[in-house]
């Protein structure tokens, strides 16, 4: 298996990704959204999660689709993205028909980014504003590092970042992850440049070191506690059900804890969400789970690696602390 041309989760064919962010606050949102309306699921690990309308995402519920998915900073205020996307969304008359009214379906999630260095004096809330940005510059061609809602994202002693992969299966399929990488574990091998998600890596995507000589039996580098949570999206082309798409997004989580030690604790909101544009039939579904676990580290170690510095960071980043990859 090889990625997508990009290497991103728009090599899915109708998805598309947009940013927004505020380099003074050090935060942002990340927007993924479709041509068509596609089919969602979510899996929540994390002890500590921050979440918009992902119980309408469980299979038994009515709706089984979404016009668009929303990844921010700003803690619980963040969720106000949402708000943002869902009126531009309904201003451009994208949405669930109810009875003649517009109503778009964005579930959305949010990561710890309160204490990292940025001005946080803000008057009026930032996110819906950003929210509106990021859907009307959502593109097949995206950043990655410091952009969108990982734009104040941190790890165990390095910056954070958003990240992406894919790939395509020998059926034809592509499989895709965005990640935001906030994680009060480490992306990388003790006190090395070394990511844990080597073993993974195509195309010296992130450096080319390959695996740690001896990793540590028992890894404890964490950062300070509340701090945290890493949240993503994988996707496919392939025709799911809600529930099939709830378990690629359970099987994702594998390399979620592939990626960062340690994952899902009990102060990370882990989440990860599921999109199906349903573009290509499958018969056998059992390997996307595999696929998108495969594409989640790879997309854990890439955001970690793009991250640039930027004044008042708290952490290094990968580069600047272990210099560029050779």
């Amino acid at each position: 298996m090889q990625p997508g041309p990009r290497n991103l989760i728009t090599d899915i064919p109708g998805l598309k990704v947009g940013h927004a962010e505020d380099h003074r606050i050090k935060t942002g949102v990340t927007v993924l959204t479709a041509d068509t309306p596609f089919t969602a699921g979510v899996h929540v690990m994390g002890g500590a999660p921050g979440t918009r309308e992902t119980d309408l995402l469980a299979p038994d519920k009515t709706v089984q689709e979404a016009h668009a998915l929303v990844l921010s900073g700003g803690s619980a205020l963040g969720l106000s993205a949402a708000s943002g996307v869902a009126d531009a969304l309904r201003a451009a008359g994208r949405g669930l028909d109810v009875g003649g009214q517009v109503v778009p379906i964005v579930p959305a999630a949010i990561v710890f980014d309160l204490l990292n260095g940025g001005a946080k004096d803000w008057g009026e809330n930032p996110y819906p504003a950003m929210g509106r940005a990021a859907l009307h510059s959502a593109a097949e061609p995206f950043a990655l590092g410091t952009a969108g809602a990982g734009t104040g994202a941190t790890t165990a002693g390095l910056k954070g970042g958003l990240g992406s992969a894919s790939l395509v299966l020998p059926s034809g399929h592509t499989v895709g992850a965005l990640a935001v990488v906030n994680a009060i574990g480490s992306a990388t091998v003790d006190d090395t440049p070394h990511f844990w998600a080597a073993p993974f890596e195509l195309n010296a995507e992130f450096g080319g070191l390959g695996p740690a000589p001896a990793p540590h039996p028992l890894p404890m580098a964490t950062k300070h506690s509340l701090r945290n949570t890493t949240i993503a999206i994988v996707a496919t082309d392939a025709a799911l059900t809600q529930a099939q798409a709830t378990r690629m997004a359970t099987a994702a989580h594998d390399g979620m804890a592939r990626a960062l030690v340690p994952s899902h604790t009990p102060a990370d909101g882990d989440l990860v969400f599921a999109a199906a544009t349903g573009a290509r039939p499958i018969d056998d579904p059992m390997l996307l789970g595999h696929a998108a676990a495969l594409c989640l580290s790879r997309a854990i170690a890439r955001g970690v690696f793009h991250a640039t510095a930027a004044e008042a960071d708290p952490f290094p980043t990968w580069t600047t602390r272990f210099g560029p990859a050779s």
